[in-house]
């Protein structure tokens, strides 16, 4: 029955706890209900009963029960976890911020097991809640570079033995996008090391990108192409395989090895339904055909150079079509390029080069692409 009376709330929310207490000290050793999960019952306790009065001892109870209970948690205490951490850290940021980011990971992790098991009932409301607490996460604060690289820079140096945690600190780098600091490469560094996985791979290879040695990056890339290709992860084959393209297009010009990448990112993917994004490998492709110039700079090798520019258009208009994401992008440079076409003046001077409606566009490209 509910009460107004301050006093009898104390006393009932005492109770509650007591209650929970004594659950533990009778039936902690059930098999289906121990301890832990006991424990997690009490963090939910705490936080109906006691709100922000008792965050640390919720926090607490929250943490211990997942430990414990690990994937099995309930989806409740996962959630209520990285809720009451995040309270604590908003009120002590500078104190508060490991434990947040240790909870969050812990959390996530958990709730991205449970979403991904196609035996649990409760797998979508599992997904939609590990949504909820990456939000959470994203928009804390707590995943700022500079203050991850405050927290994880002695971690890494005290650890470079322990594969584990470096393994955890490269992960949570790439999942907050710090790709880019000098402790996640550390950490890659480090692991690859230690044991070559595609993620420690790709690490390695933003740094040597960061210090201008793309050959390297590519070669770091390679490595991490077989890797994920081994475990099945074909959104990060493509992923790795695009970011080597890129290179080979945007820094070493080498726009043959570049097509070969973009082609098989694009490859893995189809009839999937994950190759959504990949407008931007039809990109790489289009401008590696317009940086291209395959005939003598002569009168006639002048003319036919432009036909480069018809088979690059190609690739964008094939980049709208299947990714509305680059769809911008896409048209800005059918405009550009299109400006660079052989004229007709320029194709009579030609007439044994361009007959009929399409034109084989030679050398590496070696495709055939309309006349217009």
């Amino acid at each position: 029955q509910a009460t107004s009376d301050p006093a009898e709330k104390a006393r009932l929310a005492n109770l509650a706890i007591e209650m929970q207490d004594k659950r533990i000290r009778f039936f902690g050793n059930d098999p289906k209900y121990p301890k832990a999960y006991i424990l997690g019952e009490k963090g939910l306790a705490y936080l109906d009963f006691f709100g922000e009065e008792k965050l640390a001892e919720a926090r607490e109870c929250l943490q211990q029960s997942v430990t414990g209970m690990g994937a099995s948690s309930k989806i409740m205490v996962l959630v209520k976890l990285v809720d009451a951490s995040y309270a604590l850290y908003k009120q002590d940021p500078n104190g508060k911020a490991e434990q947040f980011i240790a909870d969050y990971e812990l959390a996530s992790n958990y709730l991205g097991e449970q979403a991904s098991n196609t035996n649990n009932k409760n797998a979508e409301i599992a997904g939609k809640q590990k949504d909820y607490v990456d939000n959470i996460f994203a928009v804390s604060g707590a995943a700022d570079c500079s203050k991850l690289d405050e927290i994880y820079a002695a971690a890494v140096k005290d650890n470079l033995q322990n594969l584990d945690m470096l393994t955890k600190i490269a992960k949570l780098y790439k999942r907050v996008r710090c790709t880019e600091s000098d402790v996640y490469f550390a950490a890659c560094e480090a692991a690859h090391k230690l044991q070559p996985t595609d993620e420690s791979a790709a690490g390695c290879a933003s740094m040597a990108a960061k210090k201008g040695d793309y050959e390297q990056a590519v070669a770091y890339y390679d490595q991490a192409i077989k890797l994920a290709m081994v475990e099945d992860e074909l959104e990060d084959v493509a992923d790795y395989q695009y970011n080597a393209a890129f290179y080979c297009y945007n820094n070493l010009k080498k726009y043959p090895e570049a097509r070969k990448y973009a082609q098989a990112s694009i490859a893995p993917l189809q009839g999937r339904g994950l190759n959504k994004g990949q407008g931007r490998c039809y990109i790489i492709i289009g401008m590696c055909y317009a940086a291209t110039q395959l005939y003598p700079n002569d009168a006639k090798g002048r003319i036919l150079n432009k036909t480069v520019y018809w088979a690059a258009v190609d690739k964008f208009v094939k980049a709208k079509q299947i990714d509305p994401s680059v769809e911008a992008q896409a048209s800005e440079f059918i405009s550009s390029y299109s400006k660079y076409y052989p004229t007709k003046e320029e194709r009579f001077d030609l007439p044994n080069e361009f007959t009929g409606s399409t034109y084989y566009v030679g050398g590496w490209i070696g495709e055939s692409t309309a006349i217009r």
